[in-house]
């Protein structure tokens, strides 16, 4: 069973389509290197509550977990 963290690597387009990685309270904030590969519903089938997309800045709210996912994704690149 994938963790969360794993499946929000996922609906991002994978390890290698992210740039940087950020918790901020509430959200997670990325940049990602080719936003048509990040998968909406992925993302919200993985516990987030939205997504905010601005060209390659992808913004998941997630909850107060932001910064220990942050942190679980910054250990995978």
């Amino acid at each position: 069973m994938a963790t969360k963290a794993e499946k929000i690597v996922a609906g991002l387009g994978g390890i290698e389509n992210i740039e940087e990685v950020e918790g901020c309270i509430t959200r997670l904030r990325t940049e990602v290197i080719d936003p048509s590969k990040v998968d909406e519903a992925a993302l919200k089938a993985a516990g987030a509550h939205g997504v905010v997309k601005m060209g390659t800045a992808i913004q998941v709210v997630i909850g107060t977990d932001a910064d220990p996912i942050a942190a679980d994704i910054e250990d995978m690149m």
